[in-house]
This record gives structure tokens, sequence and C-alpha cells, in this order.
């Protein structure tokens, strides 16, 4: 607030966390720069429809009058208002009907999530001829970063060593600032992997293990296999999240609601049937194009209710402060829409709250929440990587929200079951993988419901360390038992020949993780620091992705430290 007094500038670009407050940044220079003069009237750009009510509601509880109901055929509003709030599609259609309203009187223009300014270049030029003439302009974003390279209208590029221009915000406050303040809540991810067979298109069955490694297109196959809610894999998933919810619920929040992201209105429909066989209880289901979306919205914000499946409507910039439990069940991967839905989760409303996402154990999704503090720019001119994994495609499922009958007809599911694979916190990762609905899964989903960061990492060490010396006896007993000709009750024999790459990185993982937990023990230091210590002396990928010869490249290292 100080800084952008004294900057006097007329653009200004904050960098902030969902969750940190940007709604109530913007508002309170708003009121001032209203109070002292220096503008008359005030206008917001929201990303959506339902945003516009949420910015006016927002914005009359401190004095400001918006009109959200302003149409591009009104051309001014009325009298009793300060300003309005548009979208960016608004602005995009007719940009000189706001270009008429900002030079008609000092306008201070609030662009919420500016990085929709570079959605397509209609938009961004509309942005750019509506406000220019505005006295100041606030641009606001909690993921700034894009994956085109539309330039974002009023943010100042810079040329780095290697060529590539990047944004650079006026201020930035990011979640590893919010969560240290207590702004924003922990997110303990838990990944669950499990078996997957389909039929292709050939007719050809396949299988695969989500979490093992794969080409690229076998990951893509197996992660939409498991999100099929014909199959166990999300049945399995929705009951272990519905658990952590009512833990949460008893331990201490209430009101603790759930939120399911589908990929599209199809499978989100089939989710909240699947949820009301789970619970006994209805889901809500919030789909853009269905009448009263933005109603159901704030009426599940305010209710207790447990659950609401959602496309994209819920995404972005939607404050629902109770949600704290979520399942990401959608095959989109990039950073950008990865970081808002996340963020949908952190909101805090007192100390000790944390908040729980379930999430397939794809390679991509775990680096992402393996870095989630990681804090990330628009790049201009840089390389593009394809990940195999059809964002192209699922943005325009998402746009639409229709359900794709493309995907249904290039492979059936035949089976899918999960099963908890690791929990990643603070970019490290606890756990030896448990199977679904047994004591070991209970562990971890009986977290109590208020933890501070500190308390969330002494228990995942205290579980794992708890895993290990449980396996290591049963390893004994059975050796034990085996060099008396004699089998342990209940437990395999060991299977013959070598290992899979896949179990051999599962054993790895384990031995880096405690070697790292030991190590936290001496020296005090967190794990994620240990796991980001490791990564800078060995290089390589989060260890969720990293291959068998680097894992083996840290647990020599982190030995010598």
């Amino acid at each position: 607030m100080v800084g952008y007094l004294r900057s006097r500038s007329e653009d200004y670009m904050a960098v902030a966390t969902p969750g940190a407050g940007k709604t109530t940044f913007a508002l309170r220079i708003a009121a001032e720069l209203l109070n002292d003069g220096t503008v008359d009237a005030v206008t917001v750009v929201a990303p959506t429809e339902h945003l516009k009510t949420q910015w006016a509601q927002s914005a009359a509880r401190v004095g400001i009058q918006l009109d959200a109901a302003f149409r591009n055929a009104d051309l001014h509003s009325s009298s009793d208002f300060h300003g309005a709030v548009v979208t960016y599609a608004q602005v995009g259609i007719a940009p000189q009907v706001h270009r008429r309203r900002t030079m008609t009187r000092r306008t201070f223009v609030i662009l919420d999530e500016i990085h929709h300014a570079g959605d397509s270049r209609s938009w961004g030029d509309g942005v750019k001829a509506a406000f220019d003439g505005a006295v100041r302009r606030l641009s606001l974003t909690g993921t700034p970063f894009r994956s085109d390279e539309n330039p974002i209208p009023f943010v100042v590029y810079e040329r780095g060593g290697d060529g590539l221009q990047r944004s650079r915000a006026d201020s930035v406050y990011g979640y590893a600032d919010a969560l240290r303040d207590g702004v924003v809540r922990p997110v303990i991810f838990l990944a669950y992997s499990g078996e997957t067979r389909w039929r292709t298109s050939a007719g050809d069955e396949l299988a695969a293990r989500l979490g093992e490694p794969m080409t690229q297109d076998l990951v893509a196959q197996a992660w939409r296999t498991a999100l099929d809610p014909t199959g166990d894999w999300m049945v399995q998933v929705l009951r272990a999240a519905d658990a952590r919810l009512q833990v949460k619920r008893a331990g201490g929040m209430p009101d603790a609601g759930g939120l399911v992201i589908a990929t599209d209105q199809q499978n989100a429909r089939s989710y909240a049937k699947l949820i009301e066989r789970v619970t006994g209880e209805k889901a809500v289901v919030v789909l853009s194009d269905d009448a009263g979306a933005s109603a159901r919205i704030a009426k599940f914000a305010a209710s207790d209710e447990r659950w609401m499946v959602a496309v994209r409507m819920v995404s972005e910039g939607v404050d629902i402060p109770r949600l704290a439990v979520g399942v990401y069940a959608t095959s989109a991967s990039t950073p950008l829409y990865f970081a808002q839905a996340i963020g949908r989760f952190v909101r805090a409303r007192r100390p000790g709250e944390t908040a729980s996402v379930f999430l397939p154990s794809v390679p991509h999704l775990l680096g992402l929440a393996s870095e989630m503090e990681a804090e990330r720019n628009h790049v201009l001119g840089a390389p593009k990587e394809d990940d195999g994994l059809d964002d192209t495609l699922l943005e325009r499922a998402q746009k639409a929200e229709d359900a794709s009958g493309e995907l249904t007809k290039r492979h059936e599911m035949l089976s899918a079951t999960a099963e908890l694979d690791q929990v990643i916190f603070d970019g490290a990762s606890f756990g030896t993988g448990a199977l679904a609905g047994t004591p070991e899964e209970e562990e971890y989903l009986g977290l109590p419901g208020l933890l501070t960061a500190d308390q969330v990492s002494t228990l995942l060490n205290k579980r794992q360390a708890d895993q290990l010396a449980a396996q290591k006896r049963r390893s004994s007993v059975a050796t034990a038992d085996g060099a008396n000709g004699a089998r342990v009750p209940g437990m395999a024999a060991a299977p013959p020949g070598p290992v899979s790459a896949g179990e051999r990185r599962v054993v790895l993982r384990r031995q880096l993780n405690a070697l790292v937990a030991a190590h936290h023990h001496r020296t005090g230091l967190p794990h994620g620091k240990i796991h980001a210590e490791l990564r800078r002396i060995c290089g390589g990928p989060p260890s969720a992705q990293a291959t068998i010869e680097q894992l083996e490249e840290r647990i020599a290292t982190v030995q010598t430290l």
C-alpha cells in the first residue's frame, strides 16, 4: 500500500499469491485515490461474470459502489455508482465504449488477473486501447506466467542475460512469503498411483501404473484412464478425500468444504453421482453455461454443504475460504492452470488450518506440487516444450466445458485402482505407499485438522518413520521364518528375479527420504531445503521425477553432507 502511494506511477503491477488479499489491497488504494481527488471513477476488469459480482460486493463493503450489471450497450453507468466492473471479453468486443468512459472521467483502472489480457490478441489490443488514457492503472495477478507469447498490456518486460524478456512486477508477495506470515494455509498433496488398463481404438489392451517411468503418450492415456468415472480409481480417491474432509470437520473446521475439479461437464456430473454414492449426500455441480451458476457458488460458500464439483468456473479468483480439501481430477497440466486451481484452497481464516489436495501420481503434476513456492514470470521468446498431455485439446474442452467425444473414441477404460503413492509437503516427499482402505493410508488421512506448518512436517516425518520401522520388522520376521523354511501368514513370497525400474525407484525414493529425515534431525534444516540443496549439487528434477541414477547420486551425496 505504502509502496504504491509513494511510486505515483501510472502503472503498477502487484503479484501476490492467491489468498493474500489482492482485492483488499486494490480497494484500499481505490478508496485513497477517490478520497484525495486523484481520480473520479473506478473501473475493474475481471476474468469472469461471477467475479464481477464478487468485486462489486467487496467494493460495497468499503463504501465504493460499482455497477456489476454494466453492459456495453449502456455506454454510461448511473450516477449512483463510482464506476463499473466489466470482463476482459466485454472490453475486447467494444474497446471504444470503455475508452469513452475512461476519457470522460479521471479513472483508476484495476486489471484483475492481468495475464488474461494476453488470452487473445484482440483482448490485449482492446485493453490497451480502452485504458491507455486512464490516470492510474493497477495490474493484479497471482500467476503472471503464461504459455504463449502474447505481450500483456501495461506490463513492463526486461531482457535478461539469456536474451529473453521477462515480466517485471513492482511488488511480489509469493506463496512462501504468505505462508511464513500465516496469511495462507500449508498445502498437503496426497498423490495416488494405481494400476490402469485400457483398450485402444486398434483393439490393443494396454496396462500401466501411474507414477512409473513411461512415455508421455502412455502417461497421458493412463492418466485419463484413472480419471474415468466408471473405474475404481476415482471412487477410491473420492472416498479417501471425504474421509480427510470428515477429519477436518471433526478437528476444528466444522464447515470445511471439498472441491472436485473436473475436465469436462460429463465427468463433472458423473463425479457428483459418485460423491453421492460414497457419502450419501448430494454434491453441488457448477457449470459456467448453466443459469444461476454464480448464485450456486455464493450459496455453497455461505453453507456447510460438503462437496462441490466444477469444471472451470471455480478455477480462478473465486473466494470460498472454507474449501479445505480438493481433488484434482482434470488432465490440465499447465503451471498456470495448476496454480490457479490450488489457489482455491490456500485462503486462510485462522491459524492452524491446512489444505489437502488429492491428485494423480503423474510426474508432471508431482513436479508442480513440489515447486509450489517457485516464483515464475511471463517469458517472451522462450522455446515451448511439448509435455505430450494434449493441453491444447483440454484447454478447448475447458472453454466449452463439453464432453470430449474424441477422447472417448481413442480408448476404452477397462480397469483402474488407486493406492496412496506419496505425500508431498514443503517440496519434500513422505511415505512409502499404502493401499486404499488400509490402516497405513488412514494414518495419513487422519492427520489432525488444525496444524501449523512445522507440526505438519513433524507428523509426516513420524508417519514415515513408523512405516519404515514396520516394514523393517516385517522384513526381519520374513527373513527369520524364511531361514526356518516357514512363511509369514498374510505376506507374499519375495518375487524371484530382478525388480522392475518402477519398484527400484520406489525403494530408492524411500531410502532418500529416510536419509533426508535423518539429516533434518541432525541439523534442523527443513526437508524442502535439504532436497533443494541436493538438487543444486546433483542437478535434475524433484525426486518424484528423478531417474534411478539421479536418486542414487543424491543418496550418496546426502550421506556426505
